[in-house]
């Protein structure tokens, strides 16, 4: 009896392993690294990524979140290889899956975060609204156009159809009903970021990989999904017996949010780098970058050593902002309120300027300027919504 098109894959795999460049990754193991692959690893846009941080200002708190947006990329890649070639290796003849759908997920895996900004997500969160006036702006659309730009600065020579798919799986961008000639393979743009359910491979490592670098315990088992997932008319499906699992999954991250990402240190930190990053981009001229790949490539978590380091009188503010931090002389935390569920309808976004028109007359009065406020919303990526509602589960 002949081998099936997945056990070919593999065997594939495991014979050419041995030719091929590999890391060692303290959440994966050995990380193996194809010719392609290693083109876009190779280049500065990408090398870039060694200097974010994965967890931005974290580290500031909890000493060992200092793991990069590089080798999360690389843990994703791996990760997505891993998870086409599961999928493959049981249903690859049914679901007509070929070399370049692999090559194309596993692309997109290793590239999501190419375009992402300083400090995590507090760049484009926190920092941008302030200084665009509106104007949108997100790491996905850059990490496009800086694939784009990596292609053609380093003439690395792709097919168009691999770059578009590559494209549209970090951005979401595809529509189920509107490119026919892949429709009936729409599972495959939900390996690295899955709208229809949020369970994807991206949130597998992040998970894993901060819960480890922060000293926290990590129950959520990726391996057990991984094992576990059928492609059922066009979607990714669970046993039945995963739905604990799955809710360890969306558990485990929001319990992140609540004693990692927004822990309330952080928080004051980040605030601080926020108002420094605005004092100082009329002379780092930061924003200007924001829209050329060939500049944002630059930009990375080193700007605060620049800012801290520059003896130019404009950056005085800044320069005082980021030495308050180094000193340990951050924002007062004064008062958290969490939003009862039955409640959060009637709940509006609280600004300083309602802090200040609520407070009672005293000794001190303080002024909007005095006062910054974090809104933040924690839930299982859903709202009140139960995320496990849209998954669809088999027994067998």
């Amino acid at each position: 009896m002949g081998a099936s098109p997945g056990e070919d894959v593999w065997a594939l795999i495991s014979k050419d392993r041995r030719s091929l460049k590999h890391v060692r990754d303290n959440v994966h193991g050995n990380i193996y690294l194809e010719p392609l692959f290693l083109k876009f690893i190779d280049t500065e846009q990408f090398q870039r990524l060694r200097d974010l941080k994965q967890l931005g200002l974290t580290h500031m708190v909890y000493p060992g979140g200092v793991h990069s947006r590089f080798e999360h990329s690389l843990g994703v890649y791996w990760l997505a290889g891993d998870a086409i070639n599961r999928i493959t290796a049981y249903q690859g003849l049914e679901l007509d899956i070929d070399r370049d759908d692999i090559k194309t997920v596993k692309l997109a895996g290793l590239l999501h975060d190419v375009g992402h900004g300083p400090f995590s997500h507090l760049f484009e969160r926190e920092f941008l609204p302030r200084v665009l006036n509106g104007h949108k702006w997100s790491h996905e659309d850059m990490s496009v156009e800086m694939i784009d730009y990596i292609v053609d600065e380093h003439n690395i020579e792709i097919d168009s159809a691999t770059l578009k798919g590559v494209k549209e799986m970090i951005t979401a961008s595809f529509e189920h009903d509107s490119c026919k000639s892949v429709k009936h393979k729409s599972f495959l743009y939900d390996i690295v970021a899955n709208g229809r359910t949020g369970i994807d491979v991206d949130k597998f490592d992040y998970i894993i990989r901060d819960s480890r670098a922060c000293g926290l315990g990590c129950n959520f088992q990726s391996e057990r999904l991984m094992e576990n997932m059928r492609v059922m008319e066009d979607e990714i499906c669970y046993r039945a017996k995963e739905y604990l699992t799955i809710h360890k999954l969306f558990a485990t991250r929001a319990d992140l949010h609540r004693t990692v990402y927004t822990h309330a240190k952080v928080k004051a930190i980040e605030l601080m780098v926020v108002d420094a990053l605005i004092k100082a981009n009329d002379s780092l001229e930061i924003v200007s970058k924001i829209h050329q790949p060939a500049e944002f490539w630059k930009l990375d978590d080193s700007i605060l050593k620049t800012i801290e380091t520059s003896s130019k009188q404009e950056l005085k503010e800044a320069r005082d902002l980021v030495l308050r931090i180094r000193r340990r002389d951050l924002y007062q935390f004064c008062n958290e309120f969490s939003v009862p569920k039955e409640k959060i309808d009637y709940f509006k976004v609280i600004t300083p300027q309602d802090i200040i028109c609520s407070q009672k007359s005293g000794r001190v009065t303080l002024r909007e300027e005095d006062v910054a406020v974090s809104n933040v919303k924690i839930d299982l990526t859903r709202g009140r919504n139960n995320p496990l509602e849209s998954i669809k589960f088999f027994k067998q």
